[in-house]
């Protein structure tokens, strides 16, 4: 199974791991957050991050999903990226850990790439219309 590890800004993870178990009806296995906060010294979080990744790999791989592509989040995340090992997705939403909690038997590539399709498609423009043609 493969495991998933919530880099992010303050509490974001806690949040959507809170939201996740609501989902899922309880506390999915193997997922776990870092909060980053504007005071944290990336390099002093490091070690953390890494000592992280070893606890929940249990061979199967990591997946790592920040909020803010080029933040300190995804820059820690970038550190420990090994394809095929820990791969990375960065704009984390509640769709995009949704997917990937419901694909993560597969394969780390395809979950990584299930992730980032969910994040996608879980965004759109809501109009009048279209919750009036919904109801």
């Amino acid at each position: 199974m493969i495991s998933i590890l919530i880099i992010a800004h303050g509490t974001l993870g806690e949040s959507l791991i809170h939201c996740a178990s609501h989902v899922f009806g309880g506390l999915p296995p193997r997922l776990r957050q870092l909060g980053v906060n504007v005071h944290d010294d990336p390099i002093a979080l490091l070690p953390e991050v890494q000592d992280l990744v070893s606890e929940l790999d249990d061979g199967s791989g990591v997946l790592i999903m920040t909020d803010i592509y080029g933040a300190t989040p995804s820059n820690l995340a970038c550190r420990l990226i090994e394809p095929g090992r820990v791969e990375c997705v960065a704009g984390v939403n509640l769709p995009m850990l949704v997917r990937a909690l419901t694909y993560r038997n597969e394969a780390l590539e395809t979950v990584a790439e299930k992730a980032f399709s969910g994040g996608r498609e879980g965004v759109a423009h809501v109009t009048r219309e279209a919750c009036d043609d919904g109801a």
